[in-house]
């Protein structure tokens, strides 16, 4: 078996329409490439580009069970992006708070939270860095 792509993460939200506008604010050319309910009615969105994309789905009464880093489970999920400074500048002008760290490969590594907690990890590598 070969795996040719990752393609999608699947998010439960607290609320679909925040999570939506949260991530079209990270991601201004991503749109919403499918839609509908689910069973019982509740709404999901299919939300990204051409490669990949965030499965959304409406959970309004849901709970949090997995904070990253505390005990197993999803950490954070990471895109590599071309400009961190832009990144922090939209950040900033959006008032989303954020935390940087660093690593001898990557000029930036930038941390945001989503409105459910979800952390968000955006790398921009070295321009030598052969595996960017």
């Amino acid at each position: 078996m070969k795996v040719h792509r990752f393609e999608h993460i699947n998010l439960s939200c607290k609320s679909l329409d925040a999570s939506q506008f949260f991530y079209q604010t990270l991601f201004p050319d991503w749109r919403v490439r499918a839609q509908g309910l689910g069973p019982g009615g509740s709404r999901w969105v299919h939300f990204g580009n051409d490669q990949v994309y965030l499965a959304l789905n409406d959970d309004p009464t849901g709970e949090r069970h997995q904070n990253p880093y505390e005990g197993i489970g999803i950490n954070h999920i990471g895109f590599v992006i071309e400009d961190g400074e832009a990144l922090k500048e939209l950040l900033a002008a959006k008032e989303i708070e954020y935390y940087t760290m660093s690593a001898p490969e990557t000029r930036h590594r930038i941390y945001v939270s989503d409105p459910d907690g979800n952390e968000i990890e955006f790398v921009e590598y070295q321009s030598d860095y052969p595996l960017r």
